[in-house]
This record gives structure tokens, sequence and C-alpha cells, in this order.
């Protein structure tokens, strides 16, 4: 497509780098590239490293790229260059972009540094008839929680603006919040013993197992749980609802030793307007409820993660307008709905920023998978709905 070849060039480059995640690789060298395409452009730029907050000493730049045309609004417009693993099995080169048949195929093509090529694109149409300010935040480490990311933009460095949009999402709805997240481990104690000589032991799994079909009854109960905000298009309920589910089991050393300590681990998602500590309370009570048919057993929960569920008022005129601007571009009604899972809006919505998500990974696109590709079409119709938005 000859209108979107300047953000087909900006993806080729940026694709290009293996900016894993887990191994924080190539994050200095696509960061700059990012800075210095955002410069080509005429926009300020910065690149903001928190480095020294890592635990493991190695960079993570952040890049803020400015289009201030002097209006009294700006709009924090966020994405992020890192990826997860490719893996094996891919039919193209993961790291060399591949256009064919109306798609670019190659690792983060679609999540998310689609959405970054689309927001240069964007800055780079409107340019100073822009109606607003925009600041472009393309983060590190989105996929593993981003605080040292867009999170450490907002609350260290002091980034702010009016109100954001989260480019790390699909075209299928207009996204006004997200699903929280309360995960952790229950571990049930027991008394190791020799296997021949169970009488003498207390098997941590038996207890477990009874544990994880006792928790079925509050995996019911979270499921009863409904949000006023309507789930996506095509999901198991109309509205979001709540979830708990048990992710992983750890056990034992060896065939023929009973073990003593069996641990579960759980993800529990929140609705986007619940309270996270009435949710935390509900879980406590329930596993100290549990009867495990053994005194004995010890029951222990720990809780890693929790938090990051918020939700902007539909009636807002950032979400009215944006989704005029949807509209007038696609030709098409769009849903507005809240996300099931999470995103690095919490970051934004905590400051009391009005944040919504809409972006060009549309469900289709294998992101996270082998093979991934972002539509074409799709960086055209964001970009074009960007540039509307920002320039009425």
């Amino acid at each position: 497509m000859q209108d979107i070849e300047y953000e087909i060039n900006v993806l080729k480059k940026i694709v290009s780098y293996n900016t894993d995640s887990v191994t924080k690789s190539y994050y200095r060298e696509c960061a700059e590239t990012i800075a210095e395409e955002a410069e080509k452009i005429g926009l300020k730029t910065e690149i903001y490293d928190a480095r020294h907050k890592a635990k493991d000493n190695l960079p993570r730049p952040n890049v803020v790229a400015t289009l201030d045309v002097g209006a009294p609004k700006t709009i924090l417009c966020i994405a992020h260059y890192d990826i997860v693993p490719a893996g094996n099995g891919w039919k193209y080169d993961p790291f060399t972009l591949t256009v064919e048949g109306g798609r670019a195929y190659g690792r983060g093509a679609a999540d998310d540094k689609s959405a970054i090529a689309t927001l240069l694109g964007a800055a780079r149409k409107v340019g100073e008839s822009a109606k607003m300010n925009m600041k472009i935040l393309a983060t590190a480490d989105e996929e593993v929680g981003g605080e040292l990311g867009l999170g450490y933009l907002i609350n260290d460095v002091g980034i702010s603006g009016d109100e954001a949009l989260i480019v790390d999402a699909g075209t299928e709805i207009l996204s006004i919040g997200a699903s929280g997240i309360v995960s952790g481990t229950i571990t049930v104690k027991g008394i190791q013993g020799h296997a021949g000589y169970p009488h003498k032991a207390l098997n941590a799994v038996e207890g477990l197992c009874r544990l994880v079909t006792d928790l079925e009854k509050f995996k019911s109960f979270r499921e009863n749980k409904l949000s006023k905000f309507d789930a996506p298009p095509g999901s198991y309920k109309p509205k979001v609802w709540g979830r708990f589910s048990v992710t992983m089991l750890q056990a034992g050393m060896k065939s023929n030793i009973i073990p003593g300590v069996a641990t579960a681990t759980f993800d529990m998602r929140l609705l986007p307007e619940e309270d996270e500590a009435k949710a935390k309370m509900e879980l406590e009570e329930f596993i100290s409820k549990v009867n495990l048919g053994d005194p004995r057993y010890k029951v222990e929960l720990n809780i890693s993660l929790s938090g990051g569920n918020y939700f902007t008022d539909p009636s807002l005129p950032l979400v009215q307008n944006f989704r005029r601007a949807i509209e007038k571009v696609t030709g098409k009604a769009i849903p507005i709905a809240a996300e099931l899972g999470g995103n690095d809006g919490r970051y934004t919505s905590a400051k009391g920023i009005p944040t919504i998500c809409y972006g060009p990974i549309r469900n289709d696109t294998n992101f996270h998978g082998v093979n991934e590709f972002v539509w074409l079409e799709d960086i055209k119709s964001v970009r074009d709905t960007i540039c509307w938005y920002i320039t009425h």
C-alpha cells in the first residue's frame, strides 16, 4: 500500500531488532532508532533510561517524542517496543519484515511495533495542523509488567497529559478499561515421608487436590460477579465477569517420597471497577474455611501481584470523540467495551488521566504466536483515526 510506505519502512527497521523482553536484547539499539525516526519528522525527542532501577543492571530506554503545537491540551500516545520470544516454526524470518498478501509478518509486527510506526506516521501526517499536542511514548518492558517502561515515565520522570491513548490493542472495540489481576500461590504443608509408609506421613499433594477441587466453588463465585461494562464481542458473557484459574501445580522430589509441600499458582481477574482489597479478602476467607480432611494440614496464601484494573467514564469527550473518529474513518460503528486482560493504561489511569485503548493488533494476527503479522489496512485506518482525532 503506497499510502503507508513510510510506516512500513519504519516497521521494517524496528522489527529487525530482537527486543526480547526476557533477555532485554537490542533495547538500546531499537530505542535509538525510534528516536532517530522521530527526529527526522521534526519531533522533539528524549530517551529516559530506567537502568538504575533495574535489578539486572540492563538498559531500559524509553522514548518520548513530542509534537508541540502550542495547544492547551496534550494527548499521550503509548506503545511498546519489547516483544515476547519468537519461538520456532516460523514460515518467515521473525526479524525480517515480510510483506505479503496485505499483511506484514514478523515478531512484534503487530504487538506492538506496528503501533510505533503508526504513531510516527500520524505525527508526520498532521504536523502543525494538529489541534492538540501529541507525546509518543515508546516504552520498554510492557510484556513483563511495564514498571520500568511506562510506569517509570509516569511515576518517576513525571510525564503527564490530559488524556491517554494506549495503542496496544485491536480494532474490534474501543476499550475504556481493563481487568486487573490478583495472582500468587497457595501452599499446602503436610508431613514428608517414605512412600512405603504412607500412614506415617501426611501427603501434601492429596491435601492440595482437595483444595483445588474446593476452589471450583470459588471459581463459580467469581464468575457470578459482573461488571457494568460490556465485554468484547464474542465473549463468554455479555459483561466483563470475574475469573479465577489455577494455572500451575508443583510438588514432590522423588517417586518414593511422599511430599510434605505442594503448591498451586493462581490467577484471579478483577472487574474494571472492582475493589482490589475486597477481592483479596474474599479469597483469604474462602481458603481459611476449606476443610482438607485432616487438621494437621497447614495452608498458606501468598499474593505476589495485585491491581491494575481501571475504567474510563464512557460519557467523557475523549471516548465519544475518538469513537466518532473511528466511525468517520472506517464507516462502521464501533462497540465500547472493557478488556478481559490488563494493559499499561493502569499507569495513566492511576494518575487521573482518562485512558482509552485502540490499535492495529486485530485478534487474528497471531500476536505472541508463530507467524505474527499485522494487517496493512489496519496500520492505515488506525493512523488515519488518530489523525482525524487530533485535528478535529
